[in-house]
């Protein structure tokens, strides 16, 4: 492998407390009942919508009330991108090897680019990050391959030689479209709806903590350049 890419919320970079703190705000200037943490956790994954629909359930996605919300919720994170948010325990570690030993790693995310860019700059992973791809930047987004093999070519890497890491079963399914070695972070935002059974994602390997990911990826890093030698 000549290169790691991650997914952004639930895989590299744990955001869900954000989340939950901006939907419960909401959800008390409502005065509705604050959704669980634990439910919002699953819906990180989903999208803006699918959080914001958890406070205002009755209305329909295309009404323009729940688009006003759906913006709202999306400035109030914006402006506080990063209050207590940080990479995943053990993360820095891993990104840490990697930079030693010259493996290039990036994010290949349905987060919209405003919004990354300002979270790598909040984390200071802005100069880190090899590559960086997001809906605006292609046609089709996850789970069609187009952003990994978009990630690859900046990368002026083969999609094969790319491991990509994700918690969501479009994840996985992008990245074996492109033919990439796929790991399925079982540690992530896990929706709920697919969480029971891991190994329909077809991905390559699950693992399920960061130091699980790390050994795992400097495995799989050996096997490469011993069947390269």
């Amino acid at each position: 492998m000549k290169a790691v890419l991650f997914d952004l919320d639930g895989t590299l970079i744990d955001t869900a407390a954000d989340f939950v703190r901006i939907i419960q705000q909401m959800c008390r200037e409502e005065g509705r009942a604050l959704v669980a943490p634990e439910l919002i956790r699953t819906q990180v994954s989903e999208g803006a919508r699918a959080m914001v629909k958890l406070v205002y359930p009755e209305l329909q996605l295309e009404d323009p009330v729940f688009l006003a919300h759906r913006q709202r919720f999306l400035d109030m994170y914006g402006a506080d991108i990063a209050v207590d948010t940080d990479l995943f325990d053990g993360m820095y570690p891993l990104l840490e090897q990697l930079e030693a030993q010259d493996i290039p790693w990036g994010i290949v995310t349905n987060k919209p680019r405003w919004l990354s860019e300002a979270l790598l700059k909040a984390l200071n992973l802005t100069e880190r990050c090899a590559v960086l791809v997001c809906p605006e930047d292609v046609i089709r987004t996850k789970p069609d391959p187009e952003p990994m093999y978009l990630a690859a070519k900046q990368l002026e890497l083969a999609a094969e030689d790319c491991i990509y890491v994700g918690d969501h079963p479009r994840d996985i399914d992008a990245g074996r479209h492109a033919k990439m070695t796929t790991i399925l972070a079982a540690y992530g935002y896990l929706p709920l709806q697919y969480k029971d059974d891991l190994t329909a994602w077809q991905a390559d390997y699950i693992v399920d903590t960061v130091a699980e990911l790390q050994r795992l990826i400097q495995k799989l890093l050996v096997q490469r350049q011993t069947a390269v030698s």
